[in-house]
């Protein structure tokens, strides 16, 4: 997540370098839970969203979310760690840590059977990259997108800001892969590049999309820091739809919720409701306190940041939280193959 910015409220090209060529029973409750939001969304669109989200048809078969591993995560957390340990300590945007991430994720998805694309941009005098993953079918009309930011901090690896988002995403997405899922809207994913310099790289792709394009998202789901070593469980409250997507989720799992407040505008999400799209997502916690309120509802250390680490070099492997990120990485494939009408 950016530092926050003074007033803010929270064409591929190719890439110069190296880029590779072409739950569990509560989970299945949650499911259950939230059928019936196949379709809703865009039944109760935000009023400051451009369109509506479309619905799927009423006849579709949606198959419940596959538990997404644990296990599967966090072995692209240690890539992305051993990546920052060649590379200066960190993946910050300019440095050679970046691509090599961008390059660790491409390939992933490139023998998945993705068609995935590289967007350059330039930050400070230095090339940025965005890549854009597409999984093959779906209405082109109808997107539902889901996102987070790849780069960290100078100060270090930043597994968990933004680690966490980005290997939930990417497992997620192999999970898509792996179901050979057939979904009534179009997947695609991205991840971010230069977002702690002030969202760049999701400014830049959504500043470039024409206008026709931008009318065919459906929903853009946001995941920056979702393994916080002290964890909550925070919602954003921007559309009703994909947020009680996210809240049923979370009740067949029978853990309470409370809306994201912290992050608000300083996360990718913020340049897609800028233009009207419906935007969604998870949050763990940043440097905000928690209470003893919430201590006692989600566990943890009240009186302490949910990660004291944030933005310091300790946002290390050694500084994510498994339960979060295991609840968290499943919460993530429950809302894309729900908002998708995946088949």
């Amino acid at each position: 997540m950016k530092l926050s910015v003074p007033g803010m409220r929270r064409s591929t090209s190719s890439a110069a370098g190296r880029i590779p060529a072409r739950r569990t029973t509560a989970a299945a409750t949650a499911a259950a839970t939230g059928l019936a939001l196949v379709g809703l969304l865009g039944a109760a669109a935000p009023a400051q969203s451009a369109q509506a989200p479309a619905a799927a048809p009423a006849s579709a078969a949606v198959l419940a979310a596959p538990d997404i591993p644990l296990a599967n995560v966090k072995a692209h957390l240690t890539q992305l760690s051993s990546i920052a340990a060649a590379n200066g300590g960190n993946r910050a945007h300019g440095r050679a840590g970046y691509l090599a991430s961008l390059n660790y994720v491409k390939g992933k998805l490139d023998a998945a059977g993705f068609t995935t694309s590289v967007q350059q941009f330039t930050s400070g005098g230095a090339t940025g990259y965005n890549l854009i993953a597409d999984w093959p079918g779906g209405n082109a009309n109808q997107v539902i997108m889901a996102g987070s930011h790849l780069d960290s901090v100078t100060a270090g690896a930043g597994m968990n800001d933004n680690g966490s988002g980005s290997a939930a995403i990417l497992e997620t997405a192999l999970a898509v892969s792996r179901a050979q899922l057939k979904p009534t809207k179009h997947l695609r994913f991205a991840w971010w590049g230069a977002e702690e310099l002030g969202l760049v790289g999701s400014r830049y792709y959504v500043n470039n999309l024409p206008t026709a394009e931008r009318a065919k998202i459906n929903g853009y789901l946001n995941f920056d820091m979702i393994g916080s070593p002290n964890p909550g469980y925070f919602v954003y409250d921007d559309d009703p739809t994909i947020e009680q997507t996210f809240k049923n989720y979370y009740a067949g799992l029978g853990i309470a919720t409370e809306i994201e407040t912290e992050g608000d505008g300083r996360s990718d999400h913020a340049p897609f409701k800028n233009v009207g799209i419906p935007v969604g997502g998870l949050f763990s916690g940043a440097d905000y306190i928690k209470t003893a309120a919430q201590a006692q509802k989600w566990g943890g250390t009240s009186g302490r940041a949910f990660d004291a680490c944030y933005h310091r070099s300790c946002d290390s492997l050694s500084n994510i939280n498994d339960t979060a990120l295991d609840r968290n990485s499943d919460a993530v494939a429950y809302a894309v193959w729900t908002l998708s009408g995946a088949a």
